[in-house]
């Protein structure tokens, strides 16, 4: 499919994916341009961060501690 220089996309769907689209648009007051912005700006700014890749651990997962056990005052003070 070709680029072209003008600001208007066009795309072929299924007709019933289209319906549905549109029906469940209508039904949340929103156009197909505005949902489409939307979702493309929230698509670009998640594309542009790094993604930050952690490797499992079991370390991760266990709950630091010092060693020093705390004593609670009664009425959950310390």
């Amino acid at each position: 499919m070709s680029i072209g220089t003008s600001g208007r996309i066009v795309i072929e769907v299924n007709p019933d994916l289209k319906r549905n689209l549109y029906s469940a648009l209508a039904r949340d007051g929103v156009t197909l341009k505005d949902w489409f912005l939307r979702c493309t700006e929230s698509y670009l700014s998640s594309a542009s961060q790094l993604a930050l890749h952690l490797a499992p651990s079991e370390d991760l997962a266990r709950p630091r501690t010092s060693g020093k056990s705390i004593a609670m005052e009664p009425g959950g003070a310390q």
